[in-house]
């Protein structure tokens, strides 16, 4: 296989340094960092205090700190809403102006395994030696695998990250202790109480609108996300996908993925 290699121009990256770097983050994010090594790379979540997932990040140790990979849209509101909780830590935020680079297929000398799952293959920072790939193809390859990409398709402050697969993409660390909007979060989860999911749907043709509902006959199963022509993410109840489905009168498939456990 050949590696691919692609810049993610949606992406941008937040320097946190400082002594009280990881343990600043420790307290805010769903991912425990407080020990992280350097080179290493975890996937978080900064929620609001009810439990709903405001940024997805990806937090990489540093000798002297941490670098968060972001939504890059949302790295102002996010430097803004980490500066809030800052009190008295000792911890600078600035912008960090790297590029965000993925590898995928044979993945690339240098990369790190991507934490949610291997076959989404690994993640950079820097100048890709080659770039042989775009963002596109990139989305393309998340779509197969079947991971949400949480930014845009929770919505800010409207979805649980458990909704969003968090638990089962290595998003959620259930022993670390406090974060802010833990005691919703670890309720679901010790409750068994997941009534709906991110999955892929697959179909025919274009990609129907956000919000589209998915139906089973008269009953509502859930709406589509974002996504391309033929396959889209779609957040779904899991007790109503038995049956045939339909997106505005056109047959559609969950396609589970392997990573996911039934």
């Amino acid at each position: 296989m050949t590696s691919k290699i692609a810049h993610l121009g949606n992406r941008a990256l937040i320097s946190v340094r400082g002594p009280d770097a990881r343990s600043f983050l420790n307290n805010l994010l769903t991912q425990d960092v407080s020990h992280l090594t350097p080179g290493t790379v975890r996937f978080a979540g900064l929620l609001s205090p009810p439990g709903r997932l405001l940024f997805d990040m990806f937090v990489v140790g540093e000798i002297d700190g941490v670098t968060l990979d972001v939504d890059a849209q949302q790295r102002d509101a996010l430097m803004q809403r980490m500066s809030m909780y800052r009190l008295r830590a000792q911890v600078e935020i600035v912008a960090d102006q790297r590029s965000v680079l993925v590898s995928w297929l044979d993945v690339a000398e240098g990369f790190v395994a991507d934490p949610r799952t291997p076959l989404l293959g690994g993640r950079a920072y820097g100048n890709a030696p080659a770039v042989t790939a775009t963002a596109a193809d990139w989305e393309t390859h998340r779509l197969g695998v079947g991971v949400p990409d949480p930014t845009h398709d929770t919505g800010q402050d409207k979805t649980y990250p458990i909704d969003a697969n968090f638990d089962l993409l290595n998003g959620i660390d259930f022993a670390k202790g406090c974060f802010v909007g833990q005691e919703t979060t670890s309720r679901m989860k010790r409750r068994g109480d997941i009534k709906k999911r991110m999955l892929p749907i697959t179909f025919e043709g274009l990609l129907p609108l956000r919000g589209a509902e998915v139906l089973n006959g008269d009953l509502r199963v859930g709406e589509v996300l974002t996504g391309q022509a033929g396959v889209a993410m779609a957040l779904v109840r899991l007790d109503r996908l038995e049956g045939e489905l339909t997106v505005d009168g056109r047959p559609v498939a969950v396609r589970w993925p392997v990573w996911m456990p039934r």
